[in-house]
């Protein structure tokens, strides 16, 4: 199915899961799931490109990812610097910004540094590369809560003035439009703590596959399904919209 462009959303968010059972279908340690994910992350970018997708923002590592062993994190860490380092240049040539959601300060100063460095080097372009790291969607909403409640304290921000446009006002990426398609891997039926204030009327999107083998195939199927989803946002077509429809 071709997908007209007015249905391609505009931002995809993806929880990209399934590495470590990739790797352990092939008696591999999970790791080598990780470094093969960070190939699916290349290909999926090109995709999104090729879509007309703007915005597509990844679920590399949580808060609670921390919590993992310890060789596991320092090989994802690992493993991520050099990603950075493989692809600055591509990002660059393809006019991509990248741009860091998370508690940055948790991760190791080396890999910060790079990712900050690229950040600068991409600032200017429009369509977004925007990676969740030491991510957690409620961490998130408490830091938009303390920013608030700062403001109110020092008297820039009166109560009343508190709402939905001030939460989202001091969220991680307020620019960014909240996603139209979330897709999540690996076939698992949860939200994991992602993006929890910018779902509230999100399109998902879950398949078995998991994130190493997800090419073009797969994401093809995630478009095709949106382009057939009625968005409503809570509210109801009208007759004329109904009809157009049919």
């Amino acid at each position: 199915m071709e997908v007209s462009e007015h249905k391609v959303p505009r931002h995809i968010a993806i929880i990209m899961d399934g590495n470590g059972r990739w790797a352990k279908q092939r008696g591999e340690p999970r790791l080598a799931g990780h470094e093969a994910g960070s190939e699916t992350v290349r290909c999926v970018l090109n995709y999104c490109r090729d879509a007309g997708v703007r915005y597509l923002t990844l679920y590399a590592f949580s808060t609670e990812n921390w919590s993992r062993p310890q060789d596991e994190v320092a090989g994802l860490m690992a493993l991520l610097g050099t990603f950075i380092q493989t692809y600055a240049d591509d990002l660059v040539a393809r006019q991509v910004r990248l741009r860091v959601i998370g508690r940055r300060e948790d991760l190791p100063a080396a890999v910060r540094e790079s990712l900050e460095r690229v950040e600068r080097a991409t600032a200017a372009f429009e369509r977004q590369l925007i990676i969740a790291l030491s991510y957690s969607g409620r961490s998130e909403l408490v830091r938009a809560v303390r920013l608030i409640a700062a403001e109110v304290k020092a008297g820039t921000l009166a109560p009343e003035a508190i709402d939905e446009a001030a939460v989202s006002a001091r969220l991680y990426a307020p620019d960014v439009p909240d996603p139209d398609l979330i897709i999540r891997t690996s076939g698992e039926l949860r939200i994991s703590n992602f993006l929890l204030w910018q779902c509230a009327y999100s399109e998902f999107f879950v398949t078995p596959v998991l994130w190493p083998d997800f090419r073009e195939a797969a994401f093809n199927e995630a478009l095709t399904a949106y382009a057939k989803r009625d968005r409503r946002y809570g509210g109801v077509k009208s007759s004329e919209e109904q009809e157009a429809s049919l």
